[in-house]
């Protein structure tokens, strides 16, 4: 049996504290959301406890009728518990180390254990074939550098709020693909995998 997870990072929000709120354009994201999930049978959603990631499905919970799962494993990445002036530089550093830590935070490898143990957890279990989980930009680059090395700081930076990808399981073979266009503002399934 095919299972699919679509891995969705939040719409825009106001901040990076766990209780920023969406924007109103990320507010009509999410609307948007429900539309671009409309042809799909969801069984299950699964989201991280910060605000901006609840909100971002929220009207997709709704009009499914699905009560949203949260799952602490699906917080943002923490880098580092003080401020980093230069924290661009020093999460690019995470993508070429993965074992590289920071005062307080968490490696890329700790944190990448997080996401991928979730994704597992639903890959495996039976009941569910279609599960929408949404999660944050950097913990969600670091899944999708478990299944493509490739993936790198350079991925990181074109991922968009929100961006939506799919991860299908076929006889335990996972493909990978990204399925949402911001430019275009729909969905487009690409011939080639990330």
């Amino acid at each position: 049996m095919q299972k699919k997870i679509y891995i969705i990072r939040h719409c825009e929000a106001q901040g990076q504290p766990s209780e920023s709120q969406l924007t109103e354009k990320g507010s009509k994201q999410a609307k948007y959301l429900v539309d671009f999930f409309s042809n799909v049978k969801i069984d299950r959603i699964i989201s991280s406890p910060y605000l901006r990631a609840i909100q971002s499905v929220e009207p997709l919970s709704e009009k499914t009728n699905i009560k949203i799962e949260i799952d602490e494993r699906l917080s943002e990445r923490t880098l580092c518990t003080k401020d980093l002036p230069d924290w661009y530089e020093k999460l690019k550093a995470t993508f070429n180390d993965m074992e590289l830590k920071f005062e307080g935070g968490e490696s890329s490898q700790e944190a990448k254990s997080r996401i991928v143990n979730v994704v597992e957890e639903v890959l495996k279990r039976g009941n569910a074939n279609n599960t929408v989980i949404v999660s944050h930009g950097n913990l969600i680059s670091l899944l999708l550098k478990n299944y493509n090395s490739d993936f790198d700081f350079e991925g990181w930076k074109k991922l968009s709020n929100p961006d939506v990808f799919q991860i299908n399981c076929i006889n335990n073979e996972v493909i990978l693909e990204r399925i949402w266009d911001e430019d275009k503002g729909m969905k487009i399934y690409l011939n080639t995998l990330i």
